[in-house]
């Protein structure tokens, strides 16, 4: 991760809590803890962040906070060839005049390509995908409602009677965090109550996920294996996470990172 990029990792981290350890900030980065240091440093003596011992907490909290996690601009960069596989099998699985639910996230967003040719209704959380799909396809695109998280480029609500409530969909597609024998991780409890509301909307649950995600770990749950339809990933998923799937009677569909997929069902 380029020195620009690990500072709006970090500015958006402190942001969001009110102290946040070099270890923290390690996890999020990729860095060493002597870059990570050499950053805090940077960015205290040009007054972005204050230095404290064993971390950097922010000059002054934002209203609403910010989300855990890297930004949309950064993350949209990682594995690009797999996202992308793996979004245009997604996309095979649905028909013309479905309604679904796509959940923001980089990987979901490489959805909005293969949804050109497409004629859905699409409810999404996500401005990328909502703008893209608007400008570049003939899917009928719902938006829904709440706080606009910049860093992530979505739209997240705090409470109960937002419009998610009022869409029903065939399946929904959310992006994870980590995935694990606990099931799938999310980074913020913000995201994990808006997650879980999306999920209640929708017959199938289908989550977006490259290999990587199988070695990342986080403190939050957001649903246990067993609640998970179908998981699509890369052809560098290892044989103990694929028997972990199957073990939790979880369908597998494995895409090579070019175009063509090849599908194994756990049962």
């Amino acid at each position: 991760m380029h020195e620009k990029d690990r500072h709006r990792v970090i500015l958006s981290a402190v942001q969001d809590r009110s102290l946040v350890t070099v270890v923290d900030l390690c996890a999020l980065t990729g860095a060493s803890e002597a870059t990570v240091r050499r950053d805090i440093n940077t960015l205290d003596e040009q007054k972005r962040l204050r230095r404290v011992r064993g971390g950097a907490e922010a000059l002054a909290a934002a209203p609403f906070g910010n989300l855990a996690g890297r930004p949309f601009s950064v993350n949209e960069t990682m594995n690009i060839a797999e996202k992308r596989a793996i979004a245009a099998a997604a996309v095979e699985l649905c028909e013309d005049g479905d309604p679904i639910i796509i959940n923001g996230g980089t990987t979901t967003f490489q959805m909005v390509h293969p949804l050109a040719t497409r004629r859905l209704q699409v409810f999404t959380n996500s401005f990328p995908i909502a703008e893209h799909l608007l400008k570049n396809s003939r899917n009928t695109v719902l938006l829904s409602g709440g706080i606009i998280y910049r860093e992530q480029n979505i739209i997240l609500s705090p409470f109960d009677n937002d419009v998610t409530r009022n869409f029903y969909a065939k399946r929904v597609f959310l992006g994870a965090q980590g995935i694990g024998p606990l099931g799938m991780m999310e980074q913020d409890p913000l995201l994990i109550q808006a997650e879980q509301k999306l999920i209640g909307q929708a017959d199938e649950l289908i989550i977006l996920a490259d290999s990587s995600k199988f070695s990342n770990r986080s403190s939050l749950v957001l649903c246990p294996l067993d609640r998970i339809d179908t998981i699509i990933t890369d052809d560098s998923i290892d044989d103990r996470n694929a028997a972990m799937l199957e073990a939790a009677d979880v369908k597998l569909i494995v895409v090579p990172k070019g175009s063509a997929q090849k599908e194994g069902v756990a049962s």
